[in-house]
């Protein structure tokens, strides 16, 4: 029998080199890990309350007291953004984690057993992405109420049919392989072979899929969140703030301006983070559509 290679790790040398010479990744990481301590940062470092109301300071421009100005109420817009960003991503990274658990978990179900699990499974995958997501995420809200808990759990049950749909398809793929195969014939048990040869090499796609995924659901949450139905009014939040400031667009345009550009920042770092490592990870896949 020839002697099969199966990768020790998903990001390799070769990986970490390739990384080094793209510069559009590098400046990405560097501004990525950048905002990602202030934002881990941010309940400690804030320059003051961004619950705190000042009537007499409401609606002012950009200053050495107020570095991005005040909104309606006199808050502070950088500790309500800084804030918000600290939401955001909590909210985000629960949501992608959730999904892509349940739906690696799934997936391997189905495209490992086939069969009558395949069939039940891919139904209800289809029947997830056949329902457009945000009339579903706005039925959840509406039962469950708002709160960050509730949000997590909405976004969760619509996100996690693109994991499973991919991943099946990724393991359908893999378990042909040969190493699958003669890790089978020397009796090595069903979980064994996932855990060992099934996943590893199917879950690079899922990691890039996730990755750009953080993304949209951080403009989910502020979708949700601008419609007001996301969160509680006494927590920072991007989507609320756009809400509340668009009344306020000719005399106070700032208070839609910074907060929309902390959105769009944070969606193009996480879609170019998902390109680079699609590319660096997958570079035969490199037009290929994840969705």
């Amino acid at each position: 029998m020839k002697n099969i290679t199966i990768p020790d790790s998903i990001i390799s040398e070769e990986h970490r080199q390739m990384i080094f010479r793209r510069k559009d990744m590098l400046i990405t990481l560097v501004l990525f890990f950048t905002l990602m301590s202030i934002v881990l940062l941010a309940p400690w470092i804030v320059p003051s309350d961004p619950n705190e109301v000042n009537l007499k300071n409401k609606n002012l421009g950009p200053s050495s007291e107020h570095l991005l100005g005040t909104d309606y109420l006199g808050r502070d817009m950088l500790s309500r953004i800084m804030i918000g960003a600290h939401t955001s991503l909590l909210i985000s990274f629960g949501v992608v984690l959730i999904s892509l658990v349940s739906g690696v978990f799934l997936g391997c179900m189905a495209g490992y057993c086939e069969g009558y699990v395949d069939e039940v499974i891919s139904r209800l995958i289809d029947i997830f992405l056949a329902f457009p997501g945000i009339i579903f995420v706005l039925t959840v809200m509406s039962v469950l109420g708002t709160g960050v808990i509730n949000i997590i759990i909405a976004l969760s049950i619509v996100q996690w049919a693109g994991y499973a749909r991919l991943m099946r398809g990724q393991v359908i793929s893999v378990k042909k392989n040969e190493y699958v195969l003669s890790a089978k014939m020397i009796g090595a048990g069903d979980i064994r072979v996932l855990l060992k040869h099934i996943v590893p090499n199917s879950i690079a796609p899922i990691l890039i899929l996730a990755t750009i995924d953080i993304g949209h659901v951080i403009l989910s949450i502020s979708a949700l969140s601008f419609l007001g139905i996301g969160l509680p009014a006494d927590i920072p939040e991007w989507g609320a703030m756009l809400s509340a400031g668009k009344a306020y667009m000719r005399t106070a345009p700032f208070q839609t301006i910074f907060p929309g550009m902390a959105i769009t920042t944070f969606v193009v770092i996480f879609s170019i983070l998902g390109d680079g490592m699609r590319d660096i990870l997958d570079p035969q896949d490199k037009g290929s559509d994840m969705y």
